[in-house]
């Protein structure tokens, strides 16, 4: 049996992952100009790749279409803000795009706690007012700052981040997500609007009892 050249065979190794990739990435080419678009099904179940996509025969331009970040939310609760979002189950022409959007609306002294998305990163724009903005990255640092009118702020996928109205007056902002649905955890609820018991959240947090029961009760949580 002839025996392989040890340079050849290195040159056919080092050929094989390029053109593994190059195929990969053809594929993946091919897969999505398969059809131009994937209005979202919301008759059928979601999935983690998104909702099904409706019938090419049923879509109408109302599906490419959503008005409702026209409208004010209503701030009238405890953080004094509203999130109003375009998200696949509104807006059921994002699905499968990576886009989606959201209104934001801040009430002075209105407060978008500690949060993360876990899908998506965000940009907010300031359209109208004051808003202090931030988030923390992995290695614990902050990066803030107060965005005035037409100020843009990013926030990377699955970093805590917020939004405080530091203005005398209301505040608007719209956010972009770089997901159809971006998902929302928000730590504040996540702590203490559960039944995770009090003396769990008092050993992981530092917190005393006292204090964890008055915030449990003031965001619905018990334990």
């Amino acid at each position: 049996m002839a025996s392989h050249s040890p340079t050849l065979l290195s040159m056919a190794n080092k050929m094989v992952l390029p053109l593994f990739f190059a195929f990969s990435v053809l594929a993946s080419f091919s897969h999505a100009l398969v059809q131009d678009f994937c209005v979202a099904d919301l008759k059928s179940p979601d999935t983690p790749a998104g909702f099904p996509c409706k019938k090419v025969s049923l879509v109408t331009e109302k599906d490419f279409v959503y008005s409702g970040l026209g409208v004010a939310g209503n701030t009238s609760n405890l953080i004094k803000a509203a999130v109003t979002p375009a998200f696949t189950a509104q807006f059921p022409g994002v699905n499968g795009l990576g886009i989606s959007l959201a209104r934001l609306d801040l009430a002075v002294g209105g407060v978008i706690p500690f949060h993360t998305h876990p899908a998506a990163s965000e940009v907010l724009l300031v359209v109208e007012g004051t808003i202090c903005a931030g988030f923390v990255s992995s290695a614990n640092t902050v990066y803030f700052k107060t965005l005035n009118k037409g100020d843009i702020m990013v926030f990377p996928q699955g970093l805590l981040h917020f939004q405080i109205n530091s203005g005398k007056g209301g505040a608007l902002g719209f956010v972009s997500f770089s997901s159809a649905n971006p998902g929302l955890q928000i730590l504040d609820f996540a702590l203490f609007g559960n039944e995770l018991p009090t003396d769990i959240v008092a050993k992981t947090t530092f917190l005393d009892p006292a204090t964890i029961k008055k915030l449990k009760g003031v965001l619905g949580g018990s334990g």
